[in-house]
């Protein structure tokens, strides 16, 4: 099992926790939220942009140092109604602060969870709207651009909640962005990730995956290229391949290493009531 270890930057002490962590916990990565306390944003007092070069750079620095290179954020899921409510932390919830620090960082790997992507907490058919307006995704268009603007390999966009949210309730938007991800991050940088804590148990989205294609049409009129079959070198990057190689994971040496969490999953295989594909959240209305 990999594990983060939570950045706390502004927040008294927090460089000496980082400290403490390289020594002790040993992370395969770190993760941060930028709104500072995603969880009850009312009492978000320490919201910090990535590209902050007092406050972020010399815990860049000890990361470097420490070969810990991969630096997990979350951003997006601010849906204007969220905006209205904590309007002080929608400047830190975007994209905006990722190019320069990937720029003057190119020894770290920024992973950008849920792609920026913005509409969580809104109906899904606001996104669906807006892209059918503009052709864009907030922010998740600006996270894709962010290669070609700024010249960095670095950047890579995680699918959590973007794509169990869009996939059954409006399946063009999940389309969509997964064509604007790969074609401006690289289909070697979109990372899986479902979020299923909040979702519902992740087999319903591993299918939907497999088995999603980006129409001709849309293909046609954003450039976006095809993402293949269930099984082909596309959707087995996405699913497995990209972390692998970013955690430099041996999968099969370390899948075949019993642990505690194989013992039990093996226990759940023999004696359990198997997968399930209940699913939370949002349904597309046939009517």
């Amino acid at each position: 099992m990999m594990a983060h270890f939570t950045i706390t930057p502004g927040w008294p002490g927090w460089l000496d926790l980082v400290d403490k962590a390289i020594e002790v916990y040993k992370p395969d990565s770190w993760k941060g939220y930028t709104v500072g306390d995603n969880t009850h944003k009312e009492l978000a007092n320490y919201p910090y942009h990535l590209d902050d070069e007092k406050l972020m750079y010399p815990f860049y620095e000890k990361a470097v140092k420490s070969g810990i290179k991969n630096v997990c954020i979350h951003k997006g899921l601010f849906a204007p109604a969220v905006e209205e409510k904590f309007p002080r932390l929608r400047p830190y919830a975007d994209v905006s602060d990722v190019g320069k620090a990937a720029k003057d960082w190119p020894q770290l790997n920024f992973l950008i969870y849920h792609s920026g992507y913005r509409w969580i907490g809104a109906s899904p058919a606001e996104g669906m709207a807006e892209f059918d307006k503009t052709g864009r995704s907030s922010w998740t268009s600006d996270l894709a651009e962010i290669p070609e603007k700024y010249g960095v390999t670095n950047v890579y966009g995680d699918l959590g909640q973007l794509f169990a949210w869009t996939a059954v309730a409006e399946p063009r938007l999940a389309a969509a962005l997964m064509g604007m991800l790969v074609k401006g991050l690289g289909a070697d940088h979109v990372l899986w990730g479902t979020d299923a804590v909040w979702t519902g148990a992740p087999q319903w989205q591993i299918e939907g995956l497999r088995r999603l294609e980006i129409p001709e049409d849309m293909q046609k009129r954003y450039g976006f290229k095809p993402l293949g079959p269930a099984d082909g070198p596309l959707k087995n990057g996405v699913f497995a391949e990209n972390a692998v190689r970013l955690y430099n994971f041996d999968k099969r040496a370390e899948l075949a290493r019993p642990d505690r969490f194989a013992e039990i999953k093996a226990d759940y295989v023999k004696n359990g009531p198997g997968r399930s594909n209940l699913r939370y959240g949002w349904v597309r209305n046939a009517g």
